[in-house]
C-alpha cells in the first residue's frame, strides 16, 4: 500500500499496471470515486485497462484510507454544517488535491475516469486544469435544478445516515443488499456489495458530510452548468439508463450544454454503477470514446 500527502491529508493510491508505471511505456488513466466510496470499486475496470493504460486509484480526502488527521478526535465534525461545509469541504478543494497528487507523482497529462460526486470534482478540474487531461470519462454524473424544499430534507436524512452508523451493521445479514438496493438495476457481486458497505461505514463524518452539503446546494445547481458549458477536453459521460441518483435525464441536459466537447451514451439495464453492473457495454463505450 502506498500513500502520499497532499495537503496535511495522507492519500492512499495504488497503480494497476502491467509494467512499472514510473517508467511512463503507457499513458496513465486516473481513477475517481464517488461519495462515501473509495478507489476499491475502481479496480476490475482499471484492471481490464491495464493493456493500454497505468492505472492510478486513489482515495479522496477523507475516504476509504485517505484520513482526515483530525477525524479520532470528533471536533471537527461537531461543527459541520451546509454553511461550514465550504470551509474544508468544497468540491474545487478537492480538485486541487487532484493536481498536487499529479504534481507529486511527476505525471503531467493525464485521461481520467470518475464516478458521480467525484465526476463532479473531475468536472472543476477539467476546467483549472485543462492542460493536465488528454480525454476525461464522467461517469453518473449531471446537473440538477436547486429545490429548497429537497435538498433541506436530503441533507436532514444523509446527515442523519451518516451521524448514525454502528459498525456492528456490516454484521448484519443481507444488510449489503439493503444498502445497495437503490443504487442498482442489475447485481453485482456480493464482495462488491460488502466493499461498499465497509466504504461508507469507515468515511469519516466531517468529509461525508461536507461532501454532501457542498455537493448537493444551491450554489453547486448553478454553478455545475457553466461548468458543463465552458469544458475544452473532450469527455464522454456515461449514464445509466436507471439510475435514481442521478438519473440519465441530469446526464443528457449536463451533455447537452456542450455538445462540441461532451459526448453522451446511456448504458441500458443498469442503475448507478454501469462499470460494475454492465462491464462489457460500459468498456464497450469507453473503448470507442478513447479510439476516436
Amino acid at each position: 500500500m502506498s500513500y502520499i500527502t497532499i495537503r496535511d491529508v495522507s492519500h492512499y493510491y495504488e497503480w494497476i499496471a502491467s509494467s512499472d508505471p514510473m517508467s511512463f511505456d503507457k499513458p496513465v488513466m486516473v481513477f475517481m470515486h464517488g461519495w462515501a466510496g473509495s478507489a476499491r470499486y475502481w479496480r476490475s475496470t482499471a484492471e481490464a485497462l491495464k493493456p493500454f493504460f497505468n492505472c492510478l486509484l486513489y482515495d479522496l480526502r477523507g475516504f476509504g484510507r485517505s484520513k482526515e488527521p483530525t477525524a479520532a478526535s470528533g471536533e471537527q465534525t461537531a461543527s459541520i454544517t451546509p454553511q461550514t461545509a465550504w470551509e474544508n469541504y468544497d468540491l474545487v478543494t478537492y480538485a486541487d488535491d487532484l493536481a498536487e497528487l499529479l504534481t507529486q507523482l511527476k505525471l503531467d497529462a493525464v485521461y481520467l475516469n470518475a464516478h458521480s460526486t467525484g465526476a463532479s470534482v473531475a468536472t472543476l478540474f477539467l476546467n483549472r486544469y485543462p492542460e493536465r487531461v488528454i480525454k476525461a470519462i464522467l461517469t453518473c454524473n449531471g446537473i440538477f435544478e436547486y429545490d429548497e424544499k429537497a435538498f433541506s430534507q436530503f441533507h436532514e436524512f444523509g446527515g442523519y445516515a451518516v451521524k448514525f452508523r454502528p459498525q456492528w451493521l456490516a454484521k448484519i445479514p443481507w444488510v449489503d443488499q439493503i444498502f445497495m438496493a437503490r443504487f442498482l438495476s442489475q447485481p453485482i457481486p456480493k464482495a462488491e456489495r460488502v466493499a461498499f458497505l465497509d466504504d461508507f461505514l469507515m468515511a469519516d463524518e466531517s468529509a461525508a458530510l461536507g461532501t454532501m452539503f457542498t455537493a448537493v446546494s444551491k450554489q453547486a445547481s448553478e454553478t455545475m452548468p457553466q461548468e458543463f458549458a465552458q469544458l475544452k477536453v473532450p469527455t464522454l459521460l456515461v449514464s445509466g439508463e436507471f439510475d435514481q441518483i442521478i438519473p440519465a435525464a441530469m446526464g443528457k441536459q449536463a451533455a447537452d450544454l456542450n455538445k462540441s466537447m461532451i459526448e453522451f451514451c446511456v448504458i441500458p439495464k443498469t442503475g448507478h454503477f454501469p462499470m460494475l453492473e454492465d462491464p462489457d457495454g460500459y468498456l464497450g463505450h469507453v473503448n470507442q470514446f478513447l479510439a476516436q
